[in-house]
């Protein structure tokens, strides 16, 4: 049994059965938001405006109210009836393919306590084609793999940056933060995730990150300074929270006209920026939602907790992008 998908924003495509309708959209060339693919970053959540779906894999992000309130999940729901998404075909994602390739590390660099900067070569005749803001997995060893942002636009050399917070307990960050040497060889997957610019001309974008939520973002700021005038949005303003001064650990690429506001939730009595949420300090600043696009990453408390602040004062939903960062498998 197949049915029909129809995008609210262009395009329709077959869907089967017992397939999600992520992948179905895959296949039949349609590239729909989406990221972990498991369930668990919501950012495949997508309005059903008509026909219905029933779930094949596990939903870890929505809950029975957004069920009820007719959001869904594109990775772990298949469609038992034709449907309507809301949703449209992120053509920018057409000719990136997923590739795996031997990666060599060529630098390492310790930015803070818990913060290492990689820089990975790839074979000489190999590239990898991706936009500012995906991520790729590093793979260590079979059954350990982790996702990291890549944290530059593409280099003309072709090395890939990754910025990488120390988890307690976690297996890959025993190497990162333990053995990891020069040279060592890895492989990487990817590019992955729908997390990426869109039409910025005229618009008012607003980034939010928290911790190394910032290396996708370094990579846009990139990507946003090499713009053609006509393309530059109307204002760039970031956001990067954390809880000690430490935890700014690189001053965000140049580009003009950036207003960068660095925000502390534990700082002392002698920091004088901005304290609190990243979201509240944005709210508490006035954003005129009409014209603003607001890309967000870092702990899933920050988008959940800054999508639904944002939407209460009028951003529509297809003017909030995300990634968001969550336990390994």
């Amino acid at each position: 049994m197949s049915y029909q998908i129809r995008l609210t924003r262009g395009a329709t495509f077959t869907a089967g059965a017992e397939r999600s309708l992520l992948d179905c959209a895959a296949d039949a060339g349609r590239h729909l938001a989406h990221s972990c693919r498991t369930g668990r970053c919501g950012t495949c959540k997508t309005r059903l405006v008509a026909g219905s779906v029933k779930r094949i894999g596990t939903d870890l992000w929505l809950s029975e109210q957004d069920r009820a309130d007719g959001w869904i999940l594109t990775c772990t729901d298949a469609a038992t009836s034709d449907c309507e998404l809301d949703a449209e075909d992120l053509v920018r994602l057409a000719g990136i393919d997923v590739q795996t390739h031997p990666a060599r590390i060529d630098a390492l660099e310790r930015l803070a306590e818990d913060v290492v900067h990689v820089v990975l070569r790839l074979p000489p005749r190999a590239a990898l084609r991706y936009l500012p803001g995906q991520y790729v997995n590093v793979i260590l060893a079979p059954g350990l793999r982790r996702a990291y942002s890549l944290a530059q636009a593409p280099r003309e050399d072709g090395r890939l940056e990754l910025l990488i917070r120390r988890v307690n307990g976690g297996a890959m960050s025993a190497y990162w933060f333990g053995s990891a040497q020069v040279n060592d060889l890895l492989r990487i997957e990817g590019p992955r995730g729908s997390f990426f610019l869109r039409d910025t001309a005229g618009a008012d974008l607003v980034f939010l990150a928290t911790g190394t939520g910032i290396a996708p973002f370094r990579a846009m700021l990139t990507e946003l300074a090499a713009l053609p005038g006509e393309a530059q949005p109307r204002s760039t303003t970031l956001l990067w929270g954390g809880r000690q001064p430490e935890d700014h650990f690189l001053p965000p690429p140049e580009l003009a006209a950036l207003n960068y506001i660095p925000v502390l939730s534990r700082a002392g009595a002698g920091w004088g920026g901005a304290r609190g949420h990243v979201q509240d300090v944005l709210l508490a600043g006035g954003l005129d939602p009409s014209h603003a696009q607001v890309y967000a990453c870092g702990s899933q408390a920050m988008i959940v907790s800054a999508q639904t602040a944002l939407a209460a004062v009028g951003l529509p939903g297809n003017s909030f992008y995300s990634d968001a960062f969550v336990p390994s498998e």
